[in-house]
């Protein structure tokens, strides 16, 4: 009975922390996705001050 316990919360342990690290890359992959929209404006930005100053 005490190993099946044990068990039991080994399986809940190891699920949370799956979904633990699930939610870390979405995280990552939001704030990537975030950084690059940042840059391609800065880039695009750029483009526009160099176009007009030419």
């Amino acid at each position: 009975m005490y190993l099946l316990n044990e068990d039991l919360a080994r399986a809940q342990m190891s699920e949370r922390l799956g979904e633990a690290r699930n939610l870390r890359r979405g995280h990552q992959l939001v704030v990537a996705r975030r950084k690059s929209r940042r840059a391609e404006r800065a880039a695009l930005q750029a483009r526009l001050v160099l176009a007009r100053s030419l």
